[in-house]
């Protein structure tokens, strides 16, 4: 099936964030039907804080040994494309083409000095535009999953300029529309009623159960660096509990 097309089944798409081939293999075995990255899970594998501090060539190596080790359709967190324009962050999409990943993550928010702060959304909405343009010339294919994090920053507005942004990113060219930390029933309504975009919503503590997401019309679940960080988690208790008990017994039982 065509990445796009999973877009469009009555049931939401469950994508599995995944950071390296271990964390792939394990989705594959249980059957997701395809994985995504996630930046954040991968920059703190490497060190790295989120925000474009890895490199992009350290971004391409990860999703290349993914790809050469997993069948499932690949979707790739670019975070906000290594570039401020669609001359700079289109080689780095066709890059990821070329290793056979189906999808992007396009945000319009950019990181500086550990800051996080949302681009004008006509700035953005006119790179998405002219990306979206070029890619159709080109004949390249990639599902472009644009996050806007207008709820993750905490706006007042927050649903309003939602809206406006979805209906912008829309006519811009993007084939879904990620509301990165919307949890309220009502505003995930609001916004699935509002575009035509296929809505993500991510991982949250109060974020709704799937079927009732299924009901409000989301299209993607995805999990952010959530399972990484509760991996994270398990791993340090694991081995609190072999300094504790002085042997590996933890580890068998």
């Amino acid at each position: 099936m065509n990445f796009k097309e999973w877009h469009k089944k009555e049931s939401p798409l469950l994508i599995a964030n995944v950071w390296d081939v271990a964390s792939a293999k394990v989705a594959e075995r249980l059957n997701f039907d395809a994985i995504a990255t996630s930046s954040g899970a991968i920059a703190t594998m490497l060190g790295y804080a989120d925000g474009e501090e890895i490199s992009f060539r350290e971004l391409k190596y990860v999703v290349e040994r993914i790809v050469k080790n997993v069948h499932l359709p690949l979707s790739v967190d670019l975070e906000a494309g290594y570039g401020s324009t669609a001359e700079e962050i289109l080689p780095n999409i066709n890059v990821l083409i070329e290793l056979g990943v189906v999808g992007i993550n396009l945000e319009d928010s950019k990181v500086s000095q550990g800051q996080r702060s949302l681009m004008d959304y006509h700035i953005f909405s006119g790179v998405l535009k002219d990306i979206t343009s070029q890619l159709k010339l080109d004949r390249r294919e990639v599902f472009i999953n644009v996050r806007t994090d207008t709820f993750l920053k905490g706006l007042d507005n927050a649903l309003g300029e939602t809206l406006v942004r979805a209906e912008a990113y829309q006519k811009a060219g993007g084939n879904g529309l990620f509301v990165s930390c919307i949890e309220k029933e009502h505003d995930i309504e609001k916004v699935c009623k509002a575009t035509d975009l296929p809505i993500n919503v991510m991982c949250m503590p109060n974020l709704p159960n799937f079927d009732t997401l299924n009901e409000l019309g989301v299209k993607r679940i995805s999990m952010g660096n959530f399972v990484f960080e509760h991996m994270d988690k398990v791993l340090e208790t694991t081995l609190t509990e072999v300094m504790s008990y002085q042997s590996f017994r933890t580890l068998f039982s």
